[in-house]
């Protein structure tokens, strides 16, 4: 039985119509000892059947060292979002529920090959110089965890020194616990909490390069 209805899959392929260029996704998985591993792989080859514009590759976590290595990927599932290169986009976790919208528009974006942001944002985040890397905690229910994770997607497109990760927040209790997540969405830069919420551009890209200065 399929995970995408039926009636869905009219709208998400309507959807899809809009992708002006190629985008891969890649799963990261394993056949054990990995919730929602299976799902989210199942998930993923049912959209790409969507559009001969999305290809999907699989690799297992554990055997296939290189790539884990190459996409720096530390947890399963994972999915990346990759067009003519890797943008640092990643989804750690089913993207289910609300989420899944997330990962339509994120497809979207790269195929576009444009973050979609304003000039002054793009202006801003290209004064970021080291490695940031953005974790927004999520839950499949939560209306508002689309924005917030989008926005670190475009984050993570405009530059490349930033990455944008998507984390299900009840698959990584460990992570959970160890950020104090009480409610999502809630975006931790560089290990360090950034915003409870979904804020708009503006006021997270600013709270982006508060928090690089002060470190």
């Amino acid at each position: 039985m399929g995970l995408i209805p039926e009636d869905d899959r009219k709208v998400i392929r309507e959807r899809l119509d809009a992708m002006e260029q190629p985008v891969k996704i890649i799963n990261f998985t394993q056949e054990l000892e990995c919730m929602y591993c299976k799902e989210t792989r199942q998930l993923l080859e049912e959209l790409a059947e969507l559009s001969d514009k999305i290809s999907l590759e699989v690799y297992n976590f554990v055997n296939d060292k290189e790539a884990t290595a190459k996409y720096n990927i530390d947890k399963i599932p994972a999915t990346v979002i990759e067009g003519d290169r890797d943008y640092g986009i990643r989804f750690y976790g089913i993207p289910s529920g609300y989420e899944f919208s997330t990962l339509l528009e994120t497809i979207l974006m790269v195929s576009r090959r444009d973050s979609g942001l304003s000039k002054e944002t793009r202006e801003k985040l290209q004064t970021i110089t080291q490695p940031t890397r953005l974790q927004v905690f999520v839950t499949p229910t939560c209306p508002y965890c689309p924005q917030a994770v989008f926005l670190a997607h475009q984050f993570a497109m405009e530059n490349e020194h930033i990455t944008g990760d998507m984390v299900e927040a009840t698959e990584f209790p460990h992570l959970s616990q160890r950020y104090r997540v009480m409610g999502v969405p809630k975006t931790i830069g560089n290990d360090e909490p950034l915003a409870e919420g979904a804020l708009p551009e503006p006021a997270m890209v600013d709270k982006l390069l508060s928090l690089i200065t002060k470190n």
